[in-house]
């Protein structure tokens, strides 16, 4: 099992209408392998993304209580979004890699779907009203960091199928909406969007990608 060097630090970002306790799995595997984790809960529901991204502070704000030299970011699905907008107006000297997991980069086929109902509305809140792929997330800068992305092609939600018109999609993101221009690596597997993040193959994935910079082929 591949181990950390001294003084590293993940941030764990989790996805809409989830908690800190969604990414545990992650969590718990990293620490293992001898980071320091911080995983931090946020009103998902209740905030704006630009709102929600300026948490991320707080989670860098840990880890350099921790005396960390290099931090590193694991986001699941709307987590992803709250990296890049953070980014936009935020510098951290010791950022390292990201690993994204079934990120909504160009938005969410759903989205565009369901986003005029009502119950989606409340349901989902602001975030999910900026997730559409006709008007996706405008972020002008690049993430200053080493990224890989990680798209699910399994779709357990079968009432959604008829939004993607085909194409490859874990059940909530089109594969082709994960992809980021700066992206170092990109990989696909077979697991669908809300339990990935339990997959022992992404989690190997996330550790080689933070190691190297580069998932294992």
């Amino acid at each position: 099992m591949p181990t950390a060097p001294p003084g590293e630090c993940v941030v764990l970002l989790h996805g809409l209408g989830r908690s800190a306790a969604s990414m545990a799995p992650i969590g718990r595997d990293l620490s293992r392998r001898g980071y320091t984790v911080v995983a931090r809960s946020y009103p998902s529901t209740r905030l704006s993304i630009e709102a929600a991204a300026a948490g991320v502070e707080q989670d860098i704000a840990r880890c350099r209580r921790a005396r960390a030299t290099r931090i590193h970011f694991v986001t699941h699905s709307l987590g992803g979004l709250l990296l890049r907008g953070y980014f936009q107006d935020h510098e951290a000297p010791e950022a390292g890699r990201a690993v994204m997991l079934g990120p909504p980069n160009g938005g969410s086929e759903i989205a565009d779907e369901l986003k005029h109902h009502w119950w989606f509305r409340r349901a989902l809140g602001p975030a999910g009203q900026a997730l559409g792929t006709r008007e996706p997330m405008a972020f002008a800068r690049p993430l200053p960091l080493e990224v890989g992305v990680i798209a699910g092609t399994r779709n357990y939600e079968p009432w959604f199928a008829g939004c993607f018109g085909g194409r490859p999609n874990d059940g909530k993101v089109s594969v082709a909406s994960t992809r980021l221009p700066e992206m170092a690596d990109f990989l696909t597997v077979r697991a669908g969007h809300t339990f990935m993040v339990r997959s022992r193959l992404v989690q190997n994935q996330v550790a080689a990608f933070l190691q190297d910079g580069r998932f294992t082929p």
